[in-house]
């Protein structure tokens, strides 16, 4: 069964994640969600090559850019009505403080709006508490054709 195939019967966090294994690139990040039904969380698991400062173990604007936007993509394929794998419009990340000194970034998505093409999906991502994010982002997905 190709991946798209296996993708439509994805309903659940618990049914995403040995799609998720099937990403040469989220395996190469450590890149895996968590949660449960729908409410799904993505996780970086840091170690040195994500570091853009190895003094302080600050993870690289790079490495949470690439959490937020598979987190993204990982929250859209939730969606019972996708009928292809989503493909990325444009994303806008920012910023806001450093994530250092830490084992794991995490991130959530959300939908903000969705229609038959194009999807709008908010990100944040964190390192202890959800309420003091590290970045955010704003993605914009193709849907279908």
């Amino acid at each position: 069964m190709s991946l798209i195939e296996q993708m439509q019967h994805v309903h659940t966090v618990a049914e995403l994640r040995p799609l998720i294994v099937q990403i040469p690139y989220a395996r190469f990040l450590g890149f895996s969600v968590e949660g449960e039904d729908t409410e799904l969380i993505g996780r970086l698991t840091c170690n040195p090559s994500h570091y853009g400062n190895a003094l302080i173990r600050a993870v690289h604007g790079g490495a949470i850019g690439a959490l937020m936007e598979l987190t993204a993509t990982a929250q859209l394929l939730l969606l019972p009505e996708l009928q292809r794998m989503p493909k990325i419009i444009n994303v806008t990340h920012e910023y806001l403080r450093g994530a250092q000194d830490t084992d794991f970034v995490l991130a959530r998505a959300s939908i903000t709006r969705h229609g038959r093409r194009v999807a709008t999906v908010n990100v944040t991502a964190w390192v202890d508490n959800p309420d003091k994010p590290v970045a955010a982002a704003n993605a914009h997905f193709l849907l279908a054709d």
